[in-house]
């Protein structure tokens, strides 16, 4: 098996793990705690960000898999992409399968961080965090390639 695959699987396979593991203590163990800049307090998103699409109640998880569906098919005929971007990608797939499995598991996405100081911000989950981290990196990554592809093609017209 190619290497950026296992890693790729063992980086999904923690990230979800942790994430499960983290979503079980606050949904079953009562492990909200009150501070003055942030909360851990448990809350459940029937959307999906900010509660976006949560009219789609029960139809949401569906659309949710058929979405890791197309992307998993798109990966496995477009693999040089997979192996460009394996590490955001796991990181993608755990938050994503994470938050998709608590609606199945939960009947909504498990949340807790909740910021409130000079401004209140969405309650969010560890998987969310993965999940913008991911974009980001994917975002670093074209902009890095961009600047390369800009540079070697000023080279080229100046010569």
């Amino acid at each position: 098996m190619n290497k950026k695959l296992k890693l790729a699987m063992i980086i999904f396979i923690a990230v979800f793990i942790i994430d499960q593991i983290i979503k079980y203590g606050f949904a079953n163990l009562g492990w909200d705690a009150n501070g003055s800049v942030m909360s851990l307090k448990l809350a459940y998103n029937y959307g999906v960000a900010f509660s976006m699409f949560a009219f789609l109640d029960e139809y949401l998880k569906y659309i949710q898999l058929v979405l890791v569906v197309a992307g998993t098919v798109y990966l496995l005929l477009n693999r040089d992409i997979f192996y460009k971007y394996y590490f955001s990608i796991a990181l993608l797939y755990a938050g994503g399968l994470s938050n998709i499995l608590d609606r199945f598991t939960y009947g909504a996405v498990v949340d807790y961080f909740y910021w409130h100081y000079l401004f209140e911000f969405a309650i969010f989950n560890f998987a969310d965090v993965m999940i913008n981290l991911s974009v980001a990196i994917i975002i670093f990554i074209q902009i890095k390639e961009a600047r390369v592809e800009r540079k070697l093609k000023n080279q080229k017209d100046k010569a």
